[in-house]
């Protein structure tokens, strides 16, 4: 199937970053993931959170920050991929003066019901 990322519309996801969702089961009919762009804005950053059940992968496409995982910080920019295993704590925030834009892929599919926010927004 072809999904055209024209026809996705942006939210807000629990974490505060803006997300593309451009497959996901509950619209397109895969089974085992979902793939999204999520983008944060310069001086941004996500909430700090964790998933109990899904593993995730980013890979940054544009833009530079800090990602926190677990104890760790570092920096990240366009071309690095990032994987955060199921309950680990993490969040990023953008540092760059552009846009943070990276693409997630979860496996299981993202679910806001999974999504366990570790501090207030």
């Amino acid at each position: 199937m072809k999904y055209r990322y024209a026809d996705a519309p942006a939210y807000l996801t629990k974490d505060g970053s803006e997300i593309r969702e451009l497959m996901h089961p509950t619209v397109h009919g895969n089974r085992l993931q979902s793939l999204a762009e999520a983008t944060v804005q310069p001086g941004a950053r996500t909430q700090l959170h964790r998933h109990a059940l899904t593993e995730e992968l980013y890979h940054l496409s544009a833009g530079s920050g800090i990602m926190t995982l677990g104890e760790s910080r570092f920096t990240v920019g366009a071309g690095d991929t990032v994987l955060i295993a199921p309950g680990t704590p993490h969040r990023i925030e953008a540092t760059g003066e552009e846009p943070l834009r990276f693409l997630c892929c979860c496996s299981p599919p993202y679910s806001h019901e999974d999504t366990e926010l570790l501090e207030d927004a």
